[in-house]
């Protein structure tokens, strides 16, 4: 496992699933996240791509199967994240296949809305 999927993966906490498709967890990305590192020097933000790829590690965890990024269909994104703040994803399953699936993911803070991205995603044996 890579270094930014170990460290993405210690910062998730309570993943659970919300109904048969629908998966929810909480991160928070310490100072020290080497995600921050150069993005940007004096004002850390998270990477968009730090969060897509918590989004699929939240899948690999809940179905305890490796999963492969395919495509990003959409992604927008709406407030930066710092560091030790708290963000709430909240994944939904849509057209699920044997060996693909697209996702549809809401990020939350407490206050903003974070991020809104869709994914399509190959389940690897």
């Amino acid at each position: 496992m890579s270094k930014l999927k170990n460290e993405i993966k210690s910062c998730m906490r309570n993943l659970s699933k919300e109904g048969p498709d629908a998966l929810i967890a909480h991160f928070c990305f310490p100072n020290e996240f080497v995600g921050f590192k150069g993005h940007f020097p004096g004002k850390p933000i998270l990477p968009g791509v730090c969060k897509i790829q918590a989004a699929v590690l939240m899948l690999e965890e809940a179905k305890q199967k490796a999963v492969r990024l395919k495509e990003i269909i959409l992604a927008k994104f709406f407030a930066p994240v710092s560091p030790g703040e708290e963000i709430i994803f909240n994944l939904k399953e849509l057209n699920i296949l044997d060996s693909e699936e697209e996702i549809e993911v809401l990020v939350n803070s407490k206050e903003n809305k974070i991020a809104q991205f869709k994914l399509r995603v190959v389940f690897k044996d």
